[in-house]
C-alpha cells in the first residue's frame, strides 16, 4: 500500500568536511538520528540562501557554497514518516560548502549533538538517505547527480 503524503517540500543538505576529510553530522532532535545538516527553503528564499541560514541555525558555523553535489526527488529515498505520523516528500538540493568563521555550537533546540565522523566510520543511527549523499560528494562527479 503507498503512503499518503501529506505534503511536498524543497529541502537543502549541505555537507561539510573539516581539513582532515572528516564529515559533520548533526544528531537531529526529531527524529533522533545522525544526518548531514539539512532543512527546508522558505519562502523568499533561494536555495543558496537557505543552505547558508541552515547551517548557521543548526551548527553555529557561517559557509561558503562550493560545489551543487546533486538534486534529488526519487519517492523511494525523499519520502520521510516522522514520528507524529506526519508524511512529508521533499526534494532536496544537497550542497557542499567550506567553513568560513564561526564556532561549532548545538544552541539549535534541532540539535542534539554535532560531530565530525570519519567517512568510514559513520554512526549506525543514520539517516537513511544520507550514506547515499555521502557516497555522492565523495564521488566528486563534476556534474551534479539527479536522483
Amino acid at each position: 500500500m503507498k503512503e499518503i503524503i501529506d505534503d511536498i517540500w524543497p529541502g537543502v543538505a549541505i555537507i561539510i568536511f573539516d581539513k582532515d576529510r572528516r564529515v559533520l553530522l548533526q544528531k537531529r532532535a526529531d527524529v533522533g538520528l545522525w544526518g548531514i545538516p539539512s532543512g527546508h527553503v522558505e519562502p523568499g528564499e533561494s536555495v543558496m540562501e537557505a543552505a547558508i541560514r541552515e547551517v548557521k541555525e543548526e551548527t553555529g558555523l557561517n559557509i561558503n557554497i562550493t560545489r551543487l553535489i546533486g538534486v534529488y526527488s526519487d519517492p523511494k529515498s525523499q519520502v520521510f514518516k516522522y514520528p507524529d505520523g506526519h508524511v512529508t516528500h521533499f526534494v532536496t538540493t544537497y550542497f557542499e560548502g567550506e567553513v568560513i568563521d564561526g564556532q561549532l555550537s548545538c544552541s539549535s533546540s534541532e540539535t542534539l549533538r554535532l560531530e565530525y565522523f570519519d567517512t568510514n566510520n559513520l554512526p549506525s543511527d543514520i539517516l537513511p538517505m544520507h550514506p547515499q549523499w555521502l557516497n555522492d560528494a565523495l564521488c566528486e562527479q563534476e556534474t551534479p547527480f539527479v536522483r
